[in-house]
């Protein structure tokens, strides 16, 4: 017996909208969500059908003519559907998901892009709770968390996001007085440590080939968040998580000192209780979270 394709209701709606534009660009400026992940969803929908939808050889993104015929049946289906979920939208029941994130996680990097979900599901709301970032436990009280883990909860669902890579950093100030010859460094180096992860700095100079100076001042603070803020400072070098702080990389308030990079034992997880791990709702902002944040 032939099994017939189960047909994601959300990657038909992207690739309608896709289809609209012919962009997957604009697509997920529509959609809240960025042209990799409109991308993502496209190619799982052609692997579900076993056919491309889309023309990608060409300059301009157009529609193969199975894709044209399958616009033109689906989308005054989608059309119909989205009017039935706008009457009774306004009338519909919110629904709530708390989910924990690690401080620094939460404030610099999941908070500010938060409003695009919001802005997809008013009818959802979102409770986050922030809590100690050494801890390895899923919240009691959460139904979803991002936490760093050396291994997620075998007792529930989790989604690997990214390792944790952590890149030497500082103020401009402090770089141009940043010195090295042969892979040594030979100008005054105040480190800032995280306390979570007290052998960081050596685990680094390990990796990187590079030899610290034998002395100098330590400063050790017990949050991230505050680590960064000490390197924007001129305090001294920081090892920033890599990629939640490409945002002040960006925007320079600090750079970065050397390019090598050292890979923690522990990744960025996102993990879900097993009592909530079939709610729509839950499903809808574990997607959301996989498809933005996700490597």
């Amino acid at each position: 017996m032939i099994s017939k394709p189960k047909l994601s209701l959300r990657g038909l709606r992207t690739f309608c909208v896709a289809a609209r534009y012919e962009s997957f660009r604009t697509a997920g400026e529509e959609l809240f969500i960025t042209a990799s992940a409109v991308s993502h969803q496209i190619k799982s929908l052609e692997e579900e059908l076993g056919t491309l939808l889309f023309d990608r050889n060409s300059r301009e993104l157009k529609l193969t003519s199975t894709g044209q015929s399958l616009y033109d049946d689906v989308n005054p289906l989608i059309e119909q559907l989205n009017a039935v979920a706008a009457k009774y939208k306004k009338g519909a029941i919110k629904s709530s998901i708390r989910i924990s994130v690690q401080p620094f996680f939460a404030s610099e990097y999941f908070v500010p892009r938060l409003i695009e979900f919001t802005a997809m599901h008013p009818e959802i709301d979102i409770q986050v709770g922030t809590s100690d970032e050494s801890s390895e436990k899923h919240p009691s009280d959460a139904d979803l968390s991002i936490r760093l883990f050396k291994a997620p909860p075998a007792n529930m669902q989790s989604n690997l996001l990214f390792p944790l890579r952590l890149a030497p950093a500082g103020s401009a100030d402090f770089k141009k007085q940043l010195k090295t010859k042969n892979r040594k460094i030979v100008s005054d180096f105040p480190i800032i440590v995280h306390e979570t992860y007290p052998k960081a700095w050596k685990r680094w100079a390990k990796a990187a080939r590079m030899e610290l100076p034998e002395t100098g001042k330590v400063t050790r603070l017990d949050s991230m968040i505050a680590v960064v803020r000490a390197a924007q400072r001129g305090i001294g070098a920081a090892l920033v998580p890599v990629p939640v702080g490409e945002l002040w990389f960006k925007e320079g308030s600090v750079v970065r000192l050397f390019k090598d990079e050292y890979v923690a034992d522990v990744s960025y997880y996102l993990v879900c209780s097993e009592d909530r791990a079939e709610d729509e709702s839950v499903q809808l902002l574990r997607d959301w979270i996989v498809q933005n944040f996700a490597d």
